[in-house]
């Protein structure tokens, strides 16, 4: 093989590989902390492991990202669209989430106690291991239904509805 064949296959391999690496490269988590993010659009985004600790996001659209280890303590999310995230593993205590659309979001593992959940929408929502007050559990039972299409759970079965 000649040196300038070899120079250009040289090349063609760091471009892929450079590629690879910048297509691969891990998320880094975003700090949001005390932000006035009322009415943001998160939509679809992966912010794995960022903080919104004591965030104004009333009214954002975060549906279908991944939140997955998110911080929102203290947040109010208060009429956020959360429909369809991956919640698991997020911190959520002390958060405002009055009507927020939870519908399919998947809440597994996350730490919720003294969040509000004042008429949110929770179809399809999974709450397995979910931390909660009883009187948040009794509140959100009387509104669950619905199956999360992710987990196959229904919601009634993930808050230990009777």
């Amino acid at each position: 093989m000649s040196s300038k064949r070899l120079k250009g296959l040289v090349c063609a391999v760091v471009v892929l590989v450079t590629t690879w690496i910048m297509l691969a490269a891990p998320v880094f988590a975003l700090d949001y902390n005390r932000e006035s993010l009322v009415g943001a659009d998160f939509s679809g985004k992966d912010l794995t492991d960022s903080e919104f600790t004591k965030a104004n996001m009333r009214e954002s659209n975060l549906s279908h990202a991944n939140l997955k280890g998110v911080r929102f303590f203290a947040t109010n999310l208060e009429r956020a669209n959360l429909e369809g995230a991956n919640l698991s593993f997020s911190t959520l205590d002390s958060a405002r989430l009055t009507r927020a659309n939870l519908k399919n979001a998947n809440l597994e593992g996350a730490f919720a106690s003294n969040a509000k959940f004042e008429q949110a929408i929770i179809d399809g929502a999974d709450f397995t291991d979910v931390e909660l007050r009883p009187d948040v559990q009794k509140l959100l039972c009387e509104v669950a239904k619905g199956t999360n299409p992710v987990t196959g759970r229904e919601t009634r079965e993930t808050l230990y509805c009777d």
